[in-house]
């Protein structure tokens, strides 16, 4: 059961994180890269509605079934995932847990490979968000499954 509409509580910072949330998206990464790391933070934080959210809006923006099914093991299925992929999922894991207190040089430099410095900031902006959506949506229990792609554009549209 929701614990508070935390979004009708403070309407004001639901803006303020929306408009950070715009910009971040605006990044020129790729779509489906940043699907995948907004539902990989989101897996390992918990947090249902967030998966339930970047589940549909992956499939709605042409992800196959079969790599959201397994992106919990991307590791084991390292051929449905590029390269570059693959950094970004690292180092998802790796800021999202921080459970040594830094980023491992494991994780960080295969992303430093792959990104250039601009990208790299942008993906570990997109990983910062989603840790922040994740972790209002799971404390105030936000119900998952009534989210539908794109219904939040339009919100801020209105």
């Amino acid at each position: 059961m929701t614990r508070l509409n935390w979004i009708q509580a403070s309407p004001k910072d639901f803006q303020a994180l929306s408009a950070l949330n715009a910009h971040v998206n605006d990044a020129p990464l790729e779509a489906p890269l940043l699907e995948l790391v907004k539902l990989r933070a989101s897996q390992i934080n918990g947090c249902a509605y967030c998966i339930d959210m970047h589940t549909k809006d992956a499939r709605a923006a042409g992800e196959t079934e079969q790599r959201l099914y397994l992106l919990n093991a991307w590791r084991e299925a390292t051929h449905l995932y590029t390269e570059r992929e693959r950094a970004a999922l690292a180092l998802t894991e790796a800021v999202t847990r921080l459970t040594d207190g830094q980023v491992p040089d494991s994780a960080y430099e295969p992303a430093r490979a792959q990104f250039s410095d601009l990208e790299l900031m942008q993906l570990m902006m997109v990983i910062t968000m989603i840790g922040t959506w994740n972790r209002l949506n799971v404390t105030f229990r936000s119900e998952a499954g009534s989210y539908r792609p794109g219904m939040f554009k339009r919100l801020k549209q209105a």
